[in-house]
């Protein structure tokens, strides 16, 4: 069943996340052909910025369920955008297995779940120590894994930053993969590897060149 996003998620994208990453970052997405539009996914990405959120879950075309800190929900307007646009509480300190019961029950009802392979934003934006988060999520799930290069983000906007720089930010999105054979430590740490290598891969391919965009049906 194909994942309909809401109304505010709609709004939101479209009025403030597309000005913002076409417009104003001159944002370009490639290879979308690879985003299935219905079904479980554990889409997975590198992080430089804040913006990688919002910006992912627009640019794959379908809605990205992602965690947020749980006294963000209690902040009136903001608590109830984020919920609409498909957001999750974790409580601050409280066991990574709460947030993977959750995220395994939106995978349940076909969605989209979005992990930042390292957990935390890196300054050199690439994936440099990745976590086992998304992988275990797969293999609770049966869900394939999307890894996705954000480009750019982290000298945009990224880490102890006080303003934006103007710079293009392009997501590369690469084949999924399958989930690991298992939920054993080594089946998980060679699937996470293997992310890491195709994020990494990605990102070192650049910002989209002009003679791709041209080989490509994505306007």
């Amino acid at each position: 069943m194909k994942q309909e996003p809401s109304f505010i998620y709609r709004l939101i994208s479209y009025l403030l996340v597309l000005p913002i990453f076409r417009g104003i970052f001159r944002g370009y997405t490639f290879c979308n052909s690879n985003v299935p539009n219905k079904g479980p996914l554990v889409v997975v990405a590198n992080h430089g910025s804040y913006l990688d959120p919002p910006l992912l879950g627009h640019a794959l075309g379908r809605p990205v369920d992602f965690m947020a800190k749980a006294e963000l929900f209690s902040i009136p307007l903001l608590g109830q955008i984020l919920r609409a646009c498909g957001a999750y509480p974790v409580k601050r300190g409280s066991s990574d297995r709460e947030a993977i019961r959750t995220a395994t029950a939106r995978l349940s009802e076909g969605r989209a779940i979005g992990v930042f392979l390292d957990g935390t934003r890196q300054k050199d934006g690439r994936v440099n120590k990745p976590m086992a988060g998304a992988a275990l999520l797969a293999a609770r799930s049966g869900a394939n894994l999307l890894p996705v290069a954000i480009i750019n983000s982290h000298r945009a906007f990224g880490a102890g930053s006080r303003w934006p720089r103007l710079v293009p930010i392009h997501l590369r999105i690469g084949r999924s993969i399958p989930p690991p054979l298992s939920k054993r430590k080594l089946d998980l740490e060679c699937t996470t590897e293997e992310l890491q290598k195709n994020i990494n891969f990605l990102l070192d391919q650049g910002l989209v060149t002009r003679s791709e965009r041209l080989s490509s049906n994505h306007p």
